[in-house]
């Protein structure tokens, strides 16, 4: 049986759509139309999402943005749609597509040595959070958790081999985690005084 840990999330199921089982997802990666030929997807549900379930696919139809009209096999009727509504959709982590050299997927980079451009090692990749605005690498850094958007200015390339990701941090960057806020210092004077 196939667990999340060997998948990559593709998306989510939106609702159902028709009558005939047909359901709206959104497919959160970079070409939705890339996956138009899909034979087999596994579905999380809300109420057990460590459980994959395994489904057919009939049918992929693109439609605006990253959205895209699914029929899976066993799926004929709304009611059979509608319990699924909400369901986060997996692939097989061998099923992502190739990429250019320059490129990485984010948990292949997950225990990766941070290292900026001017200041050297800085700590390691903890962790990426998918944003609506951008995603964002979260690395430790001297005990505290610190967030670098993933952008082509900022994050330049990785070193598989080297295990280590390279990064152009903008200036003071670094001091917005480090620096304690005007309300941390006046509880730490309050803390103080005698």
């Amino acid at each position: 049986m196939l667990t999340i840990d060997e998948c990559f999330e593709l998306g989510y199921l939106l609702k159902p759509h028709g009558l005939r089982g047909a359901i709206v997802a959104n497919f959160d990666v970079d070409e939705p139309a890339a996956y138009h030929k899909l034979k087999t997807v596994f579905l999380a549900a809300p109420a057990a999402p460590a459980k994959l379930l395994e489904y057919g696919v009939e049918r992929v139809q693109p439609q605006a943005g990253k959205r895209v009209l699914l029929t899976l096999r066993g799926i004929a009727r709304i009611e059979d749609a509608e319990p699924l509504r909400g369901s986060k959709l997996y692939l097989p982590l061998t099923e992502l597509p190739e990429l250019d050299e320059d490129q990485f997927y984010f948990h292949d980079v997950i225990g990766f040595t941070v290292v900026d451009k001017e200041l050297g090692e800085l700590g390691t990749v903890e962790n990426f959070y998918e944003l609506p605005q951008q995603d964002v690498l979260a690395m430790r850094y001297q005990g505290q958790e610190v967030l670098i958007p993933v952008v082509d200015e900022l994050v330049s390339h990785a070193d598989m081999e080297a295990r280590k990701i390279f990064v152009n941090l903008p200036e003071g960057l670094l001091d917005v985690y480090l620096k304690p806020t005007s309300r941390e210092k006046d509880e730490a004077d309050e803390f103080n005084e005698p």
